[in-house]
């Protein structure tokens, strides 16, 4: 798939596709396969293998790469997969060349994950990866807080085609956007619940929360932002909400925000008739309490659809 033609893939709603591990936290690839193919058959086109919602840092690169091929394997050639891509200049540029081989469209570069950032220090990384491949880029920028000359900046990277922009900060996103080259795609990477917001300031594409397990959801959301029907686009938003909401606590006996996200999509999943499947370390399972409230917002939610979409 050309740079163009993944650009045209990031106007949309990506989804994220999940690892379903069985009870041993073995992958199950074949189910992997079917979820993404599922998601296919429901309209989406933009997949997320791989990912940090795939529990990319609980993944071998041996399982990255497996996960990455499921995908590409069970979805037609018009579907646009990008792969996540971590670490090391040396052990991202072996991953994007394996990636490469078994047909991956483009590298989404998951966020940095050392201790001491440097911004210049992390554009020379792009710029690295960007000389070593081929490969059309998109940055995740996430769990650290950049200036907004760096992300402009980030955009005049040769090879970055997107951003995929996950900070609760549109004001600075707004003056990014402005500021960048007007050649690369904007994508909201926190879901639904900032899917009106970020458009306003200039983002062509979001990720999937809800939408990972009800995709028509992120359809239509997506349809009226496009259309400029921002009552009906706040109508949907707001049924993504509780269930949103219910990914960002922190379950038993942890400080931690949104410990419970992944296994609370995996829950998702199940309930949409999808596979869910157990989470690896340091990801805990969904307690109890947290997987039949779960349960109930996912009925009201079910409600909510019929309603405004049918």
């Amino acid at each position: 798939m050309t740079a163009e033609k993944v650009k045209q893939r990031l106007r949309d709603v990506a989804v994220g596709v999940l690892t379903p591990f069985d009870e041993q936290r073995a992958i199950e690839y074949d189910k992997l396969g079917e979820n993404a193919r599922t998601l296919y058959d429901e309209g989406m086109r933009t997949f997320l293998a791989a990912a940090n919602i795939s529990e990319y840092h609980s993944l071998s690169r041996r399982e990255r790469i497996e996960s990455v091929e499921a995908v590409v394997e069970a979805l037609p050639s018009d579907a646009c997969v990008l792969a996540g891509v971590g670490g090391s200049t040396a052990d991202a540029l072996e991953l994007i060349e394996a990636y490469d081989e078994i047909g991956a469209d483009a590298m989404m570069i998951m966020p940095p994950d050392h201790t001491y950032l440097h911004e210049r220090g992390l554009l020379e990384y792009y710029r690295e990866l960007s000389a070593g491949s081929d490969a059309p880029l998109v940055p995740y920028v996430r769990g650290f807080d950049p200036s907004a000359e760096y992300l402009a900046d980030l955009t005049r990277v040769d090879g970055v085609v997107g951003v995929k922009y996950a900070l609760e900060d549109p004001v600075k996103l707004g003056e990014a956007i402005r500021a960048g080259a007007d050649d690369v795609v904007w994508v909201n990477g926190l879901a639904e619940p900032y899917a009106v917001s970020f458009w306003a300031e200039g983002v062509e594409g979001f990720t999937a929360g809800v939408s990972n397990f009800r995709p028509e959801v992120g359809r239509e959301l997506f349809d009226a932002l496009t259309e400029g029907d921002w009552e009906r686009a706040r109508a949907l938003r707001d049924i993504c909400l509780p269930y949103q909401r219910l990914r960002d606590e922190t379950g038993r006996n942890n400080a931690l925000a949104g410990a419970i996200s992944v296994p609370a999509v995996k829950k998702g999943l199940e309930l949409a008739g999808l596979h869910g499947g157990a989470v690896r370390e340091p990801i805990r399972p969904l307690p109890p309490e947290a997987a039949d409230r779960a349960e109930a917002i996912y009925d009201d939610l079910d409600d909510d659809i019929d309603r405004l979409i049918g």
